[in-house]
């Protein structure tokens, strides 16, 4: 029964040499992470779309020197790796999180390119069953690296699986059911689990406290997203002068993909209208008629930031109250909008809801009142 078993796990097993990439996503725990659809195909989304996922694989950066903002978090890994490699041994398990976009994938990929090891890509949702993260973890070889895409949303059965993998290297196999039940222990080779979420706190204390290495991933500075646009410019073979990628940059939400799409479509507006080359005022064009205004913000932004002034009285209010004043869901609101108007300061969070600060009202051009910008503590 157990040599049945453990076939069907090797039956997972993918050749590198003979296997077409395409064929990857025949194996449901082992797929390439797909993209968040966007209904709305709002250009701002920090979450990916179709058609991110093939400009990404040629812009992201495959070393930790091409790597672009986040200067600590990558200075750090480096003594990691390092330090790991001089010992012989597989590198601590990894924990990133942080908004949406920021390159959590992409440093996942570098590590396992700088440790020169293998990575195989998994998300949360696709692994539903015990036997899928079974199969996987089985084929992994010394030292590979593996990736598991918002990992806060593993189920609960999937994660217990995953403790005694992380800490011992062993799992627990059941076969059969009833009296003839029994538990086979099947050993695996030291690897290195690398887990993305933009929720820390839905993850599990077990789980946190399992990762030795946990790094936050934060909003980068314009001059970051300016080096960022030139090279993918280049590398997109796109013309720009400085002043159209500053432009772009100013109006990218802090965010490398957001920055990338806007990139590609003021190349659009710029091979119609001037020629192809993106300069300031090209990009200002392409960038008002996309509907983003010179803070960064959008029409869902405005939408937002206009109800809780002028339909709550610039609250305080609770999120779902504020998702349906606006027919936006809750938790769209909650990941994609509002960890940037909270960072420029256009809304705090209180004990009672969402509050607008002075700048939303500066914004808007209403008068403030005096209450606004207090923080409730309770």
């Amino acid at each position: 029964m157990l040599n049945g078993y453990l076939t069907l796990f090797s039956s997972t097993k993918i050749d590198k040499s003979n296997t077409p990439l395409s064929n990857f996503c025949k194996l449901p725990a082992l797929q390439m992470i797909e993209s968040t659809k966007d209904p709305n195909n709002e250009i701002i989304t920090p979450q990916k779309i179709d058609e991110d996922i093939q400009i990404e694989q040629s812009l992201r950066p495959s070393h930790f020197d091409d790597f672009v903002g986040q200067s600590e978090t990558i200075e750090n890994l480096k003594i990691y790796i390092e330090a790991a490699t001089q010992r012989g041994e597989s590198l601590d398990h990894v924990l990133l999180f942080g908004p949406p976009g920021l390159g959590k994938t992409t440093l996942a990929n570098i590590i396992a390119r700088e440790m020169n090891v293998n990575i195989k890509l998994s998300s949360g949702p696709v692994l539903d069953r015990p036997g899928d993260l079974a199969g996987i973890l089985t084929n992994l070889a010394d030292k590979d690296v593996f990736f598991i895409d918002e990992i806060h949303r593993l189920s609960s059965v999937v994660e217990e699986y995953l403790y005694s993998a992380m800490e011992d290297y062993t799992i627990d196999i059941m076969l059969d059911k009833g009296p003839s039940a029994r538990s086979v222990q099947l050993n695996l080779n030291p690897f290195t689990l690398v887990g993305a979420t933009t929720r820390l706190g839905n993850l599990t204390s077990p789980m946190r406290d399992r990762f030795g290495v946990i790094l936050r991933l934060d909003f980068y500075s314009d001059d970051e997203l300016l080096k960022i646009i030139t090279r993918s410019a280049d590398i997109l073979d796109i013309k720009m002068d400085e002043d159209g990628a500053l432009e772009i940059a100013r109006r990218s939400r802090g965010t490398p993909r957001i920055a990338n799409r806007i990139l590609r479509r003021a190349r659009d507006f710029a091979q119609v209208k001037t020629g192809g080359v993106i300069s300031k005022s090209s990009a200002k064009e392409a960038l008002d008629r996309l509907g983003i205004d010179e803070n960064g913000l959008d029409d869902m932004d405005r939408r937002i930031l206009s109800s809780l002034v002028k339909n709550f009285n610039g609250g305080p209010v609770g999120l779902d109250s504020l998702g349906v004043a606006i027919s936006e869901d809750a938790r769209t609101i909650e990941e994609v909008y509002e960890p940037f108007l909270i960072k420029e300061g256009y809304i705090k969070r209180t004990s009672r809801g969402r509050q607008a600060m002075e700048k939303t009202y500066t914004y808007l051009n209403l008068d403030a009142p005096n209450s606004a910008g207090q923080v409730d503590i309770f």
